[in-house]
């Protein structure tokens, strides 16, 4: 334990370091117990989200998956039954959140899951313990959701996303520059979230989470929240048209918010089972070193943030023909 915890400093006796204590914990994402193969893990990180960008095939995952699950919960044929109604958009927002849990731009979410790994104690404790930042991650997504379902109600028809233009070889439409500019500035912002959870450059929340300790929770959140403002998924764009033609910003509002409670929630189911069914020995092992959260944290948001970077931003470049080639799997 003691080498994940000391820094070699120069001395008066050659070849004799003096240990200093390690950097205290800045948050949540920073517990200040840097892993010494800081290189590796970011190469490790790296090469795993690059190689997701060649394997992941969005049309299996959209309708495949997509779309199998959203006709099956609302019986009926999800995108070519209009949405008829208040009642009816709010289901579909739910529903169609559901349906999209494994699309591409939700890998990114995986990124918040290693501090809640760290609980000791019962299983419940463990639980607990997992819950109450899965709640804060909750509030930030849903007043990102909200707002942007309000904006939407209010000036939906006028925005890149209720285009219906389709995508031209060697061009962007509007939707796609949306995407890809959303989602490269979330991929660049896990990346740094990443490098500082290895001590490499300075924690953003060091300041805020002395007062306010579960603010890089929230923020994660409004991570996920802002996927909507980028989000392609057809069934998605389904929804968007149905709430920007309503306009009625209440509407909007409901509506984004579900979709994004229904996109996380078996994510969220997920993260839970893990924690509750991991037993003790996982995290008395994770526990054991610091450094090993510290590692598996970084991991996960390089990961999740190299992923999205690459995927929505140099991929796309290479689909629409302006860039030469990106290397994508044949499935894919």
């Amino acid at each position: 334990m003691a080498q994940d915890h000391i820094v070699a400093a120069p001395s008066d006796r050659p070849g004799r370091p003096v240990a200093q204590p390690a950097a205290a914990a800045t948050s949540v994402f920073v517990n200040g117990a840097f892993p010494r193969r800081r290189g590796l893990i970011i190469l490790v990180g790296s090469l795993v989200g690059f190689l997701l960008t060649v394997v992941w095939s969005a049309e299996f995952v959209d309708q495949t998956i997509g779309d199998n699950v959203a006709n099956t919960l609302l019986g009926h044929d999800a995108k070519q039954t209009p949405i008829a109604g208040i009642a009816a958009g709010i289901a579909f927002a739910f529903v169609s959140g559901l349906a999209g849990s494994f699309t591409a731009c939700n890998i990114a979410a995986f990124g918040a899951v290693a501090p809640m790994l760290g609980g000791v104690g019962s299983r419940w404790g463990r639980l607990v313990h997992t819950l109450k930042p899965l709640g804060w991650l909750a509030v930030g997504m849903t007043v990102v959701s909200a707002l942007y379902g309000a904006l939407v109600g209010f000036v939906g028809t006028a925005m890149p996303q209720f285009s219906t233009a389709q995508n031209v070889p060697g061009s962007l439409s509007p939707r796609g520059i949306q995407s890809m500019v959303v989602y490269g500035v979330i991929g660049l912002v896990m990346i740094y979230m990443g490098l500082a959870a290895l001590g490499l450059v300075p924690d953003p929340f060091a300041r805020l989470s002395r007062r306010f300790p579960n603010a890089p929770m929230v923020f994660m959140g409004a991570l996920i929240g802002a996927f909507l403002i980028g989000r392609p998924f057809p069934l998605f764009r389904q929804m968007f048209r149905d709430a920007a033609e309503s306009g009625n910003p209440l509407y909007g509002a409901a509506a984004f918010v579900l979709q994004s409670l229904g996109n996380i929630l078996i994510m969220a189911v997920l993260f839970v089972v893990l924690s509750y069914a991991a037993g003790s020995r996982l995290q008395r092992w994770l526990t054991a070193k610091p450094s090993r959260i510290a590692a598996l944290t970084a991991v996960s948001l390089i990961v999740a943030g190299v992923f999205t970077f690459l995927y929505w931003d140099v991929r796309m470049l290479a689909r629409r023909e302006i860039i030469p080639w990106y290397p994508t799997a044949p499935w894919s």
